[in-house]
């Protein structure tokens, strides 16, 4: 499980517009349109190429648990792309972002300042510049470290040196052991 760049994704799926289709007919039907075919379905959601025929049909109604969730992850994946990149645009741009989160957290400081790693629930609102380099990392395929990284760095300007008013010579900030993390736009 990604926690980061699926708190993104959960993010930019609250800008749309209209419900992604809920029943496995039309998810599949969705799918089947966006991917040119049933055959490139199926291996997508590896299952038969009949199968995939059959939801198309509704002569199968309900799909195990296991392929509901699969099929619902890639229609998700998939709905509304104009909708979504003016969301992220729109975040990267103006609006920025809000990180919502309980973790440890702790710093590299100089000697002498308590560093001390403790649990803390923060809830920030990330400027553009930050928004755009999570959804930029997002999009070229950043794994959840480098994406925590970008995040902590952002913590460590915005939160911790409140944009250069405090705490100057911090270095680095840890951010482990994450209880809770969600993103809004």
């Amino acid at each position: 499980m990604s926690l980061f760049a699926d708190g993104l994704d959960a993010a930019v799926q609250k800008a749309f517009t209209r419900p992604a289709p809920k029943r496995a007919g039309p998810q599949m039907r969705y799918l089947v349109r966006q991917l040119g075919g049933t055959r490139k379905a199926a291996q997508l959601l590896g299952v038969s190429q009949r199968t995939v025929e059959r939801y198309v049909k509704d002569q199968i109604k309900r799909p195990r648990p296991d392929l509901a969730a699969r099929l619902e992850r890639e229609v998700k994946r998939r709905w509304q792309p104009q909708v979504r990149a003016k969301a992220r645009q729109k975040a990267a741009s103006t609006d920025g972002l809000v990180i919502d989160t309980r973790a440890r957290m702790g710093y590299t400081a100089p000697i002498g300042t308590t560093d001390q790693d403790r649990i803390r629930h923060l809830t920030v609102a990330l400027p553009p510049v930050h928004a755009g380099r999570l959804f930029d990392a997002r999009q070229a395929g950043a794994s959840d470290e480098e994406l925590r990284r970008i995040a902590a760095d952002a913590l460590r300007e915005v939160y911790f040196q409140d944009g250069g008013r405090r705490a100057g010579s911090l270095e680095e900030v840890r951010f482990t052991d994450i209880e809770h993390l969600e993103f809004d736009l």
